[in-house]
């Protein structure tokens, strides 16, 4: 039972990470379906096509059929993005912390580990305020 279980577990991970990149395009797959044969109905019945539905289609133009629309870069997207990352960061330190409660050896690798996510999220910020002084 137990070797099962050990063979069962990786299988489920990858099953995991195969759902959620694989739902997510199958169903904006089916949602583009459903949209072209929307517009093929109004087309054969003659149905003058609404300006906004026109706009929304053209917006997606040169994005890719799995691309979603990408925002431009500023300032403030920038203090988000280096926020989160240093969210993560903090995150990870005060898991490796609270993990040294147990064993003494686990907070320097998770130190180790939230210092990517820290420098990034810094460099984030950084470029946020060299942008915000430019202004």
């Amino acid at each position: 039972m137990e070797g099962t279980i050990a063979v069962l577990i990786p299988f489920g991970f990858m099953a995991m990470i195969a759902a959620i990149v694989i739902a997510p395009r199958y169903f904006r797959s089916q949602e583009r379906q459903k949209m072209a044969d929307l517009l093929r109905a109004s087309i054969e019945r003659g149905q003058p096509l609404p300006q906004e539905m026109i706009d929304a289609m053209s917006n997606n133009v040169g994005q890719g059929a799995d691309m979603p629309m990408r925002q431009r870069p500023s300032p403030e997207r920038d203090l988000r993005t280096g926020l989160v990352w240093l969210g993560v960061a903090v995150g990870l330190a005060c898991l490796g912390l609270a993990l040294s409660f147990e064993d003494p050896d686990a907070l320097f690798p998770f130190l180790g580990i939230a210092a990517f996510p820290g420098f990034i999220g810094a460099a984030f910020v950084l470029m946020w305020v060299i942008a915000r002084d430019k202004k």
